[in-house]
């Protein structure tokens, strides 16, 4: 049994999950600095006394670059800047006594829906998360892609989509992100542009930048799946279809095109890829201490 802790753009996602059940989950929100890592252990704990049983790990997905090495992050997005350099494998086992797996957030979602969840078994993918921004990561041959540093195949939103395009937060101009994402509109949410024909041309505009996103990641990666994910994904055949048309469209001629996954719970996506981290984890915790 794991305990899973997603530091997201607006909600603190938890969910105690056993091999593939949630058993328990919980949300809290977002409200920006220190405060929010006590908010996340005070909803462990009650989180951890609502189920039998206790968690062997902890597993915590952060929305920016963590190093693969020591598990600190090495860059994080305005919310979660005090995250910088911080400890979490300290703070999860000083506060929750738990072991922990530190990950990115869509990494952490893709190793989910490879492994329990909707694209399970599958060993070359890419996984593009529609939302406050645009997170993106890759799987070559059943092994997430990571590289020296921890940046392989996450700026997948920061991939340049039109030169002209207005600077991002990032330094690059024209990234996806600064083009297409919930903090790009100027009024309104994403969900918004797909409850009517109000904003059709602004709704027409992010399918477009998100469809170039996905022929980019597909070039990069050969991947034989894509999966699409994120809270507007709830829009269903009206944000997949042009997806999938376009990468049809203007994909590279002699690549075969990727099946297309939409997640069915799309908010356990994460959740799932960090139990997995977070049994394995457990395990080399415990080697070690055999080890010693």
């Amino acid at each position: 049994m794991e305990l899973c802790i997603d530091f997201g753009g607006t909600e603190i996602k938890l969910a105690i999950i056993d091999g593939v059940g949630i058993l328990a989950s919980d949300r809290v929100p977002v409200t920006g600095g220190t405060a929010d890592l006590d908010a996340a252990v005070t909803a462990s704990r009650a989180l951890i006394e609502s189920v039998e049983g206790h968690p062997i790990a902890v597993g915590i997905a952060v929305p920016g670059v963590v190093d693969p090495t020591s598990g600190r992050m090495l860059h994080a997005n305005d919310k979660y800047d005090f995250l910088q350099g911080f400890d979490l494998h300290d703070w999860a086992s000083d506060r929750l006594g738990l072991p922990a797996a530190i990950e990115n957030d869509a990494r952490a979602a893709l190793i989910g829906e490879t492994s329990t969840g909707s694209a399970g078994g599958e060993r070359d993918a890419v996984l593009v998360t529609l939302g406050t921004g645009i997170g993106t990561a890759a799987m070559i041959d059943g092994v997430a892609l990571r590289g020296v540093t921890g940046h392989a195949g996450i700026l997948g939103g920061h991939v340049t989509t039109g030169i002209h395009g207005p600077v991002c937060p990032c330094g690059n101009v024209g990234c996806a992100e600064a083009l297409a994402s919930a903090w790009a509109l100027k009024n309104g949410t994403v969900k918004d542009l797909f409850a009517s024909d109000e904003h059709a041309e602004t709704r027409e505009h992010f399918l477009q930048v998100w469809s170039a996103t996905v022929v980019t990641l597909c070039h990069m990666y050969d991947s034989t799946v894509v999966i699409l994910s994120g809270g507007i994904l709830r829009a269903g055949d009206a944000v997949r279809t042009p997806i999938e048309t376009y990468v049809r469209e203007h994909l590279w001629p002699s690549m075969t095109a990727p099946r297309f996954i939409v997640p069915p719970e799309p908010e356990y996506s994460v959740a799932r890829g960090l139990s997995t981290l977070a049994r394995h984890a457990h395990a080399r915790t415990e080697k070690d201490q055999e080890t010693h």
